[in-house]
């Protein structure tokens, strides 16, 4: 697909939808009715993916990828460097989450998949954006506010991340962003910027939307605390099921997982939380409801229950982690997959750049001329 096509991919959406949060049954049913869409979405490479990440998340990115639409992928590893980081361990994890997700179906054919920081448009927007925000806008962010407590010393970094995240979204001109209920806030100072570009400097950008799971109950839960959501973050490894353990370790997981003294299996989530987070699991990974299954295993007691849902479990993964494994024996071809995202990623991506300092004020035949020796620097990084 040439630039224009995909320019006028996102500004068609734009004009159909008029809500700030969307969901995944509203991208089907605007395909259906023949309108087009473009989406961003980024993933850090810090941590493995874990099965709430790939129920959750990355099926259904994969469902828009096969269903035709236009979708850039980022391995945003400008934004793990925020707090301070082991460089060998994020290198290594790069290439990890590029093989993670090509065994998880992402196909670079249909999608675009690359490593952020190869593009350094990324962080001339991120300026740009700043310069029309506030700090004490960006202090205002749940997220800041929560880690900012944790920590003695305050980075930069961690004020500008939401900056560089609407720099990632804008830099794209996206039309729909893939979040879970917690990133719904920087999707939304987003949107405030622009919208504040737009007024300043005249229509650049389409105002992006969230792209949120409908159903609050499909969301996987920590096996430690089924309060909580299974989280990439958690220190405690057994709180989470990652898409790359071994079937003996999701075994003795889900076997120390969380429920209640009644042995019986019951879909309750506000007073069951544990083994109700169990039934979900089994409901999302076989497609019946947990009205379904409740009466199938009603001769089970929870201990005998999570033994069944971790076979489960194991037959779905095993073949992504056999996958995996295949894969990362290939970082030459990990590599050009990357490489050759960063070629497709960077044609759009300087399209963009040029309209912006071209409207802000910067010469723009200067960056046209140079825009290969970008785009070589690029590939080399």
């Amino acid at each position: 697909m040439n630039r224009s096509a995909f320019y006028r991919k996102c500004y068609t959406r734009v004009t159909c939808i008029g809500r700030s949060v969307t969901n995944y049954s509203s991208i089907v049913l605007s395909v259906a009715l023949g309108d087009l869409v473009s989406i961003f979405s980024g993933i850090q490479p810090s941590g493995g993916l874990h099965l709430g990440n790939y129920l959750g998340a990355v099926q259904k990115w994969i469902e828009l990828q096969n269903n035709g639409e236009n979708i850039v992928w980022s391995i945003v590893d400008l934004h793990s460097i925020t707090l301070p980081h082991d460089p060998k361990e994020l290198n290594d994890n790069i290439l990890k989450m590029t093989a993670t997700l090509l065994a998880c179906g992402i196909d670079p054919k249909k999608s675009i998949l690359f490593q952020q920081s190869t593009i350094p448009l990324h962080t001339q927007l991120c300026w740009v954006l700043g310069c029309i925000t506030t700090l004490p806008r960006l202090s205002r962010l749940p997220q800041f506010r929560e880690k900012s407590q944790e920590l003695k010393v305050i980075p930069l970094s961690l004020y500008i991340y939401p900056v560089l995240q609407a720099a990632d979204i804008l830099l794209y001109k996206a039309t729909h962003i893939p979040v879970g209920q917690d990133q719904v806030q920087h999707i939304q100072l987003a949107q405030e910027l622009a919208v504040k570009f737009n007024k300043r400097y005249g229509d650049t950008f389409p105002v992006p939307h969230s792209l949120v799971n409908e159903d609050a109950s499909q969301r996987i839960k920590s096996l430690r605390d089924p309060t909580k959501k299974m989280s990439k973050s958690s220190q405690d490894e057994k709180s989470k099921i990652e898409i790359l353990d071994e079937p003996d370790v999701i075994r003795e997981k889900i076997k120390k997982a969380v429920t209640d003294c009644t042995s019986r299996v019951t879909y309750e989530p506000e007073t069951r939380p544990g083994v109700s987070n169990l039934v979900i699991i089994h409901s999302m990974l076989t497609g019946k409801s947990p009205d379904e299954i409740c009466p199938e295993v009603e001769s089970l007691d929870t201990g005998k229950y999570k033994m069944v849902v971790a076979e489960i479990v194991i037959e779905k993964l095993t073949p992504l982690r056999e996958e995996f494994l295949r894969l990362i024996r290939e970082p030459i071809y990990l590599q050009e997959v990357l490489k050759t995202g960063t070629d497709k990623a960077m044609e759009i991506a300087s399209d963009c750049w040029y309209e912006v300092q071209s409207k802000i004020g910067f010469e723009g035949d200067v960056f046209r001329q140079n825009e290969k020796h970008v785009q070589n620097i690029s590939r080399k990084l």
